[in-house]
Formats: C-alpha cells, sequence, structure tokens
C-alpha cells in the first residue's frame, strides 16, 4: 500500500504543531486568554512606569484581565495608548480610572479603580482614563533628599550617644545604681516585716478599738437617762437662790445690808466687839472678881 504522507511532512506537520502549541503555551502563561471573549477597552497614560503587554489588570486584588498591545506615539509624544482585555464578567461602569502601580520589588500592575455603581456601562473599545500614581519607588525616591539630610545628624547622634557611654561617669552612676537598688531592695524587705507587724497587730487594735467603742456607747447611753431639764431647773433655782442673797446684801435693808452699808451699825459692832474682847482678857486676870460676883454671891463677913 502506498504511502500516503512521506516522512518529510510528516516532519513538517509535527513542527507546524509544535510552533501553535508553543505560540498559545507561552501566551497562556503570560496570562492571555485563549477561548474567552474578553471585551477591549483603552487605557491613555501620559507615564507607563515600564508597562509593558501582558501585563495583568486587577480589580479590587482580583486579576480581571491583561494588556494587550502598547501604542506610542513617535511624533507627537502624547498620551499613549494602552489596548487591554477585560473579563466581560466584570461591569465596568462611567468614571473608572486605571492606576499603574509599581511595589518595591519592581513588579508593575494595572489598578482598575471602578466608577460609582449604578452608572451606565463603559463599551467595548471606550476610554478608560489614566491617573498618575508615584508608586513605592517613586515615593521613596521623593524622599532620598530628605533621608540623606536626616543621615547626618544620626551620625552627630550616634557620635554623641557612643561619647555619652563611653564617659567613666556613666558606668559610676550605673554602679550606684546598682547600690541604690540593693538599699531599695532591703528598705522593701523591712517595709514588708512592718507592714507583717502592723497587720499581726490589727487584730489587737481592733478588739481595743471595739471595747472603747463599747464603753463610749455605754456611757451616751448613760448621759442619755441623765434628767438634764430637771438638774437645769435646779441650777436655774440654785442660781436665783444666790441671786437673792447677792440682793439682799446689796440692799441696805435687813442686818446683813446694814452691816455692809451703815458704817454707824459697823462702827458699834466693832466698839462691842472690842469691849467683849477686853471684858475676856479682863476675865482671864482677875477670874475671881467675876466668878464671886456672877457664881457664888456675897459672904458674909
Amino acid at each position: 500500500m502506498k504511502k500516503i504522507f512521506s516522512r518529510e511532512v510528516k516532519i513538517a506537520l509535527t513542527a507546524i504543531v509544535a510552533i501553535v502549541l508553543l505560540f498559545f503555551g507561552l501566551n497562556f502563561l503570560k496570562g492571555m486568554s485563549l477561548f474567552d471573549n474578553n471585551v477591549e477597552y483603552k487605557m491613555m497614560f501620559t507615564d507607563l512606569k515600564g508597562l509593558m503587554r501582558n501585563t495583568s489588570i486587577y480589580a479590587n486584588g482580583y486579576k480581571v484581565g491583561t494588556v494587550k498591545d502598547i501604542l506610542y506615539d513617535f511624533e507627537k509624544q502624547g498620551p499613549i495608548e494602552v489596548d487591554c482585555e477585560i473579563d466581560p464578567r466584570l461591569y465596568v461602569p462611567y468614571g473608572t480610572k486605571a492606576k499603574i502601580e509599581t511595589d518595591l520589588m519592581g513588579n508593575i500592575k494595572v489598578s482598575l479603580l471602578l466608577g460609582k455603581q449604578g452608572a451606565q456601562r463603559l463599551k467595548p473599545g471606550d476610554v478608560i482614563e489614566g491617573v498618575d500614581d508615584k508608586g513605592a519607588m517613586s515615593q521613596v525616591a521623593e524622599m532620598m533628599p530628605d533621608i540623606q539630610a536626616i543621615i547626618p545628624k544620626v551620625d552627630s547622634i550616634m557620635s554623641n550617644l557612643n561619647m555619652i557611654l563611653s564617659n567613666p561617669a556613666l558606668v559610676s552612676i550605673l554602679t550606684n545604681m546598682d547600690g541604690m537598688s540593693a538599699n531599695l531592695k532591703e528598705t522593701t524587705q523591712e517595709l514588708n516585716g512592718l507592714l507583717k507587724e502592723i497587720h499581726q497587730g490589727v487584730p489587737g487594735m481592733m478588739r481595743h478599738a471595739d471595747k472603747t467603742l463599747a464603753n463610749t456607747e455605754k456611757l451616751t447611753n448613760n448621759l442619755s437617762k441623765i434628767d438634764v431639764d430637771g438638774m437645769m431647773a435646779k441650777i436655774d433655782h440654785t442660781l436665783n437662790n444666790v441671786e437673792s442673797m447677792t440682793n439682799a446684801l446689796n440692799s441696805k435693808e435687813g442686818t446683813l445690808g446694814l452691816l455692809m452699808h451703815d458704817k454707824t451699825a459697823y462702827n458699834n459692832l466693832s466698839s462691842t466687839l472690842s469691849h467683849v474682847d477686853s471684858l475676856m482678857i479682863d476675865l482671864k486676870a482677875h477670874p475671881k472678881r467675876y466668878v464671886h460676883f456672877s457664881i457664888f454671891g456675897r459672904k458674909d463677913k
């Protein structure tokens, strides 16, 4: 039987199939969809920041498409057109913007900032406006002048810190702090012992306090039983009597009043007392004179 394909034809067909499979395999590995009917949109950027074909496009952190082609106008050098394919299941409303982001490792991606929910959906071929994002690396680059200005200050601070750490006075301070810590520990132990003694003495103090409170309560009860009104009435009566006696002494009526205010009565009483005193003296000197006359009477001679 005659062969349909020669050996050369088989080799050629095998090579063609291999090339086709290689092409689709590479596109698949690059993230391109082989069978889905993705929706094509255009993005406009002023700076691509190294954006390339087949760069992944994300919405809310989820991959929704890839960059298909980049069209750069060498004459006008205006905004750069980027063609992209996006999953048709994603609802892309008007107002959606695209942002190129670069992480610290240099990886680039496109993030979609979706517009307001409920807005009209973009049609295939519509333009998604690109917004400038400095990215982490750009921000670091902008911070470099400030960082470079800070470095000498940090150097100076570190030098001063080394000088302080190498100062012998610091070692002395640390040694004193060790001694202070030991003294503080000893003081704390003594304080704990004192608190322990106080704690042990608290029950006795509480018993004495209870006893004192009981005596105070007893005294209060006794005081509450005293007839304060009756006592005050008696005191008032006594004071009234004292006042009456004082008034009587101050008045010129009565014996005591006359003695205190009448000089004549005072002089007479003084004279009488003087005579009585003289009589008593004479009586002591001549008792027979008064005894004979007063007691036994006169004897017959």
